[in-house]
């Protein structure tokens, strides 16, 4: 029988790689632990008590805020300045980033950005949804509040990202730039166990992701490679699947471990695209990258977009390489249709 490792045990054991960071990533990756436990009790009761459905006021982004979406915001703001290790988070649902003014976090060295609960709008109908965060060092001095600057790095200066995904097992998968670890909730002893070690995606796969009642709006190059999927695809003498769950940690996790590619393209109404750079886009290319795959808005890599504002988005491909290799061959011979 395998040796059980403990999320904790696993963190402790790494600290090694971060001599630099004296055990305060470690501690913060720690507190998302914990609020992700907090969050995962109040999902499983979704349906028992009033915690689904519209609050009845929009994000920033003019989406409908779900009750579980300021719940999972305030539990992972909470969990964070609670640490000494926090100065400011910038979430999906705030307009605009918070410091943490608190004399704890004083001298905190890291800010966190996050979409605390993605893929909100299926929780009524039971379908999984997540949590995806993203770690960086601050730039502005420390022990002075944190600056739009601090949160606005490029995805190449990430110290961490992950996500968790509420499916019918809890997992937690995360990444400090050493490979990509997946940590399983058991929920009759409270902890997250590591299930899979060194997760790395398939060179290519037969999944395909995209919310194709979109298709009519879609640039020539994602129609076209569309098309390709869908027919005899010459490498592999099959169409590929299509598998599209709407919500993107559920969407990510099963393509990194079966292999396939995930699409959000930009569309007529979204020409920049829909998903959020700097939430979304950014710790899932990390992952992504870490694991063996690829991630680009379809001109280049995602993690070196230099971000101009909080909520920004962008187009997005992610996935196994020659998958999104294949894609970016579209766009090119396609570029302005």
């Amino acid at each position: 029988m395998p040796e059980m490792r403990t999320l904790g045990e696993f963190i402790v054991e790494k600290q090694n790689d971060f001599p630099h960071a004296s055990g305060d990533l470690s501690s913060l990756i720690s507190s998302i632990r914990l609020a992700a436990k907090i969050v995962n009790r109040e999902i499983n009761k979704a349906g028992l008590v009033d915690i689904t459905g519209a609050i009845g006021t929009e994000n920033v982004q003019g989406e409908a805020q779900q009750k579980l979406d300021v719940y999972a915001n305030d539990k992972f703001k909470a969990a964070l300045e609670a640490r000494d290790q926090v100065c400011g988070v910038a979430s999906e649902e705030e307009d605009e980033a918070v410091a943490f003014n608190k004399e704890l976090n004083k001298n905190a060295k890291y800010v966190v950005l996050m979409d605390p609960l993605d893929g909100s709008s299926n929780i009524d109908v039971n379908v999984s949804v997540g949590t995806i965060f993203s770690i960086y060092r601050r730039v502005s001095p420390i022990g002075t509040p944190p600056t739009q600057e601090d949160f606005l790095q490029p995805g190449n200066k990430q110290v961490a990202a992950g996500y968790v995904v509420y499916g019918s097992s809890t997992m937690l998968v995360y990444t400090t730039g050493k490979g990509v670890n997946g940590f399983t909730y058991d929920p009759s002893i409270g902890t997250f166990c590591l299930s899979h070690e060194n997760m790395m995606i398939p060179d290519s796969g037969t999944i395909y992701s995209i919310n194709e009642g979109n298709y009519i709006r879609f640039p020539m190059g994602v129609k076209k490679y569309i098309k390709y999927c869908q027919e005899n695809v010459p490498e592999e003498k099959r169409p590929y699947t299509s598998r599209y769950i709407g919500s993107l940690v559920s969407d990510f996790h099963r393509n990194l471990l079966k292999g396939g590619i995930y699409l959000y393209p930009s569309t007529q109404s979204h020409p920049s695209g829909k998903l959020r750079l700097l939430y979304e886009c950014n710790p899932m290319a990390f992952i992504m990258e870490q694991a063996g795959g690829i991630a680009t808005d379809g001109q280049g890599r995602i993690m070196d977009i230099k971000p101009t504002e909080l909520h920004q988005r962008v187009p997005f491909f992610v996935g196994s390489k020659h998958m999104v290799n294949k894609v970016e061959q579209f766009l090119k011979e396609y570029p302005e249709s």
